[in-house]
């Protein structure tokens, strides 16, 4: 607590700082708010894709043995690019998937086993998927990260700066209650002494 000095401007400048604190407290409590709402979506998005990649890995369990020929599947497909951009939830700067392209390279139809054009675009959603999955979990980070920090400075606001300025304006204006007094006591003394010199 910082130590503060007994006069009007200091008085003025405590009820500024008190002023300017209730301002901003609804603001960070709304952001916080938001953080939270907004986490709680992405969560929710988060188990519906992988709810979806479950669902994939049941309908390929069939035939997912398949993959164990010796089909060169990791050679016909790879990521050619993966396009992202920037979103904003709240002040916050997160990465949204924008879309995944990919290369498949060509293949003898006769020589290649008939599952492997499944097989490719089951790995494309499978990929697509897992990288949804990799990008929601970064939101979530990077939101969680703000709502830790917007958390600290509301309970900074509520419990340290408000209850220190009411505080302080108090014991400032006590003192300068009490001094007022005193001014007073002191100009009645001295009035009363000038009385009895001068009857």
């Amino acid at each position: 607590m910082a130590k503060i000095k007994y006069t009007k401007n200091e008085l003025k400048g405590q009820k500024d700082a008190l002023k300017r604190f209730r301002r901003f407290l609804p603001t960070l409590i709304l952001k916080k708010q938001q953080l939270q709402i907004e986490i709680r979506k992405i969560e929710q998005q988060k188990k519906q894709k992988a709810r979806d990649l479950e669902s994939l890995m049941e309908k390929t369990e069939p035939w997912i043995a398949v993959f164990a020929e010796e089909a060169g599947l990791e050679k016909l497909l790879r990521i050619r690019r993966v396009d992202l951009e920037a979103g904003n939830i709240t002040g916050v700067e997160i990465p949204l998937l924008k879309n995944i392209e990919f290369a498949v390279e060509e293949y003898d139809l006769v020589r290649t086993p008939l599952w492997v054009d499944a097989g490719i675009e089951v790995l494309k959603t499978a990929v697509t998927l897992n990288r949804e999955l990799e990008i929601l979990e970064e939101q979530i980070r990077r939101l969680a990260q703000e709502l830790r920090i917007t958390t600290q400075r509301v309970n900074l606001f509520e419990k340290v700066k408000i209850p220190e300025a009411q505080e302080n304006i108090r014991k400032i204006m006590i003192y300068l209650g009490d001094q007022q007094t005193a001014a007073v006591v002191c100009g009645k003394i001295a009035k009363n002494k000038i009385l009895r010199e001068n009857p």
